[in-house]
């Protein structure tokens, strides 16, 4: 995230053109979060390289001009972002098409359901550990299968072996707390 500074006009253009709604304003992980009963419809944030609305059931709007992207191919499911590199760049009118049939989404209750959830395979990395730390594993055994998922995945994204070992260093003090990876942004 970036300084709201560099994306200045492009946050007061977007929140324009959001009071302009009936969705309700919120702040949500640090960024203006629009919701209708309580559902995430709409967001935006400046970030280095663009400015950003995303939708948070974007996968169903029918994106006449062609401009949603999802930001994390094979990851993000539901949401759709328009970017922008410069407030000349937003139209009002069709941006609000957009929020419109947004909350169409909303109200008719679209929704992708979740995939099952599928526990992840202990990696070497953690086994090798483990041999050596049976406090840590008894920590370990004791989280959730989701919060055990978060560690691995998040030491597994590592490309480098040397990353995925710092990785680990900095997050044995929170499994042993028995703390989830995430659980602060919850």
């Amino acid at each position: 995230m970036i300084s709201e500074n560099k994306w200045e006009k492009e946050h007061a253009f977007m929140a324009s053109i959001l009071d302009k709604t009936d969705l309700e304003k919120s702040i949500k992980w640090g960024a203006p979060v629009y919701t209708l009963k309580g559902n995430n419809v709409v967001s935006y944030l400046g970030f280095k390289n663009f400015f950003s609305v995303w939708f948070y059931n974007g996968v169903f709007l029918k994106d006449p001009y062609k401009v949603l992207v999802n930001a994390q191919e094979g990851k993000t499911k539901s949401m759709r972002q328009w970017r922008f590199t410069s407030v000349l760049e937003m139209d009002e009118r069709k941006i609000l098409n957009y929020i419109q049939e947004a909350v169409e989404i909303e109200n008719e209750g679209l929704k992708i359901k979740p995939d099952k959830f599928k526990p992840a395979a202990i990696p070497n990395i953690f086994s090798e550990i483990f041999s050596k730390d049976d406090e840590l594993q008894k920590s370990f055994q004791k989280l959730t299968p989701g919060k055990q998922k978060e560690y691995i995945l998040h030491i597994e994204e590592a490309k480098q072996e040397a990353t995925k070992l710092k990785r680990l260093e900095k997050v044995i003090p929170m499994i042993m707390e028995g703390k989830g990876l995430n659980d602060k942004y919850k």
